[in-house]
């Protein structure tokens, strides 16, 4: 598996990649509907974000997000033929490098606040923290997961 930066051409494929998951599924209209467009990704890889492609034998299977100014992972897809493999772990570790790289100290997720959920124990298995459940519109249900940066004593 090769992880590299993605670039404004890798936009498509990543909407591609979000509409394929079974959990958390949208459709690109609703997603569209949360303002999240191929227009508004590209602004936001232009400016305070960064994402990044998981390819094997030259097919993208999965990506994450990061967004700098809000200090948070914005979102982590996988192909459904690809989970379990390390895929979706290998990607929220090159968002967490980017962030704490940006002098930034504690980062946050959201995810469904169902333990149920698969994302809910991935998260939690990778350290994440959760901090409470956000009940603000879009948001309703939500958990708020934290991580801190952590410096190595030797340093």
């Amino acid at each position: 598996m090769n992880i590299r930066e993605a670039q404004i051409e890798d936009i498509e494929t990543m909407f591609e990649i979000r509409t394929s998951v079974t959990e958390n599924h949208q459709s690109r209209e609703e997603i569209s509907e949360l303002g999240i467009t191929p227009e508004t990704v590209t602004q936001m890889l232009q400016n305070d974000c960064c994402a990044w492609i998981a390819d094997i034998d030259g097919k993208s299977i999965g990506f994450s997000i990061a967004n700098a100014t809000d200090k948070t992972i914005f979102g982590v897809f996988v192909l459904p033929s690809f989970e379990g493999r390390g895929v979706g772990k290998a990607l929220v570790q090159k968002a967490e490098e980017w962030l704490f790289s940006q002098n930034i100290e504690e980062i946050w997720l959201l995810t469904g606040n169902d333990p149920s959920l698969r994302a809910y124990g991935f998260y939690l298995h990778l350290g994440w923290k959760p901090a409470g459940v956000i009940k603000d519109g879009d948001m309703e249900g939500e958990m708020k997961f934290v991580k801190a940066v952590y410096r190595n004593s030797s340093t």
